[in-house]
């Protein structure tokens, strides 16, 4: 046990400094290819950080050939935007909070309304088909909703990338990995971000396993792994980098990192649900995804009602995962 808090802790350095990294590598990439906001938070960023919790239903599915491994897939598939929605973004919210009180920024968020609004639904159009699917055991159908997945994600890259918004006049800190460079080249940005995500990933795998033994140790299903644990480790790159750029007042970076990942994680983790399991979703499950649609779904509601979001309507999906938390416990 003390060998696995020790990993435990050593991992999330491990996340911590490479999304430090990270987040540094990005903003330069997008600042030398003079793209948006946006384009860096929700493309860059977000698919990016999803790559941990993309490698576990795969490997889950694929690789382990087991009902077990299945069932750890699926959960981690529909597990992964439950996290988004209900979890990382009240936690943004929470941060924006304590740097408030800290004096390091204004409560109140910078955002991007229209492409928040084109994301949440893009999420709840690309989620709610991939979750019917599971009611209908053709596997033809499931090849046809993969193929639409997979297109709407395209669309909605080919829409961002298309936006104009502000690009990285403001001053950044040097590339870690050119220092005393005011112009570093593109090799060097590539080079860090590759390098800060192989940290990302090989300290999220390092977490998971903590997390697993200190799960095991504890009795905890596979099942409530999946959908409760996991997650919770690989959400992590986003929850840290969205944290980063709040301090620092980025706010369309921070939100668009959660949200972007929301649309990848709505569309290619599911396309390897639909095609490489039978796709008939346990209840749990099934319910997880429910109140993923339904936090994003009210958040969808107050940003056209309002015509934007506070700090404090970030917070309310919070209260869909401790009832989740514990239904799925009871």
């Amino acid at each position: 046990m003390f060998s696995a808090l020790l990993l435990f802790i050593s991992s999330l350095a491990i996340i911590l400094v490479g999304c430090h990294i990270f987040t540094n590598g990005v903003e330069w990439l997008g600042k030398r290819l003079g793209v948006s906001d946006g384009v860096v938070g929700s493309i860059f960023a977000g698919v990016g950080t999803a790559l941990p919790e993309t490698m576990i239903p795969l490997m889950a599915i694929f690789f382990t050939g087991t009902d077990v491994g299945q069932e750890i897939g699926q959960g981690a598939i529909i597990g992964a935007p439950f996290m988004l929605a209900t979890l990382s973004l009240p936690l943004a919210g929470m941060g924006v909070l304590v740097y408030t009180r800290m004096g390091k920024r204004s409560i109140h968020l910078n955002l991007d309304t229209r492409q928040l609004d084109m994301e949440l639904r893009l999420f709840l159009l690309a989620f709610s088909v991939g979750l019917a699917a599971a009611m209908v055991e053709s596997h033809l159908v499931h090849q046809i909703v993969a193929a639409f997945l997979v297109l709407l994600y395209i669309y909605y890259v080919r829409r961002t990338m298309m936006d104009e918004g502000a690009d990285h006049d403001e001053e950044i800190p040097p590339l870690f990995f050119a220092r005393t460079s005011e112009r570093p080249p593109f090799f060097l940005i590539y080079a860090q971000i590759v390098f800060s995500l192989i940290a990302i990933v090989g300290g999220a795998h390092l977490f998971v396993g903590a997390v697993e033994e200190i799960a095991i140790w504890a009795g905890v299903s596979a099942l409530i792994l999946s959908l409760l644990i996991t997650p919770v480790a690989t959400e992590l790159p986003e929850k840290m980098n969205s944290l980063i750029w709040l301090y620092r007042g980025k706010d369309q970076m921070a939100i668009g990192n959660i949200t972007g990942a929301m649309v990848f994680q709505a569309t290619f983790p599911v396309v390897i649900g639909l095609l490489g399991t039978p796709w008939q979703l346990d209840q749990r499950v099934t319910m997880a995804g429910g109140f993923s649609i339904i936090a994003t779904a009210v958040l969808l509601l107050i940003l056209r009602l309002k015509g934007g979001l506070k700090t404090i309507h970030l917070l309310l999906g919070a209260l869909l995962y401790a009832l989740y938390a514990y239904m799925l416990i009871r």
